[in-house]
């Protein structure tokens, strides 16, 4: 269990209550120190850390204390990648911070996942989110997976979401609603972006 625990990186629902050094730097040496590296090589890995997640090195030195709610995030997030995990579970990254905040993060690890390939569990209760960043979404309910496939045709599932206490996006409704009214649209959009195109590849194709 401890050589996998090596391999699993865990940010939990508030990271920022991870954080406890005196400055940014220090904070995310922290892992990488008590994994017996060098001062140099637990700074070389907290740097290179910072810069996936998109921290601003001017910031390096200063109070964790005294960042953003979305700053603080991505230290705690970085703190973690800088001991090289093979696995990231991110529990509710985005609790807490208002919607500019929240898309920035998840933006910042959608593109670590495509830089570095590592994979990334993301445990939300946002479909919102779910539809727009995962490639894969198992729901739990009690301690049992109910459902397990890609984000569209869990969705599907609505009305069975609905009855566990989750929701599909509300994309998901709209379509399901036009399609019910006579539109012939795609009700497999669940983005914004693919309701748009759905809608619109409709109108065209009624003129």
């Amino acid at each position: 269990l401890k050589e996998v625990r090596r391999r699993i990186g865990l940010a939990f629902q508030y990271p920022e209550y991870q954080l406890f050094e005196v400055d940014v730097l220090s904070d995310v040496c922290f892992g990488p120190k008590n994994q017996g590296l060098s001062k140099e090589e637990c700074e070389a890995q907290a740097k290179e850390a910072l810069q996936l997640v998109g921290f601003p090195e001017k910031y390096y030195h200063q109070s964790p204390f005294e960042l953003s709610g979305g700053q603080k995030r991505r230290v705690a997030i970085a703190g973690i990648l800088a001991m090289h995990p093979k696995v990231l579970v991110l529990d509710e990254p985005t609790a807490g911070l208002d919607p500019k905040g929240r898309d920035e993060i998840l933006d910042q690890v959608a593109q670590l996942h495509e830089k570095t390939g590592m994979t990334v569990v993301l445990v939300s209760h946002s479909m919102e989110d779910v539809a727009k960043y995962v490639d894969r979404l198992i729901v739990m309910n009690q301690g049992e997976v109910r459902f397990d496939g890609r984000p569209v045709e869990v969705f599907h599932h609505y009305k069975e979401l609905e009855e566990i206490g989750l929701a599909a996006p509300q994309t998901t409704y709209l379509m399901q609603e036009l399609k019910k009214r006579g539109a012939d649209v795609n009700t497999d959009a669940t983005t914004v972006e693919e309701a748009a195109d759905a809608i619109e590849a409709w109108l065209r194709a009624s003129k």
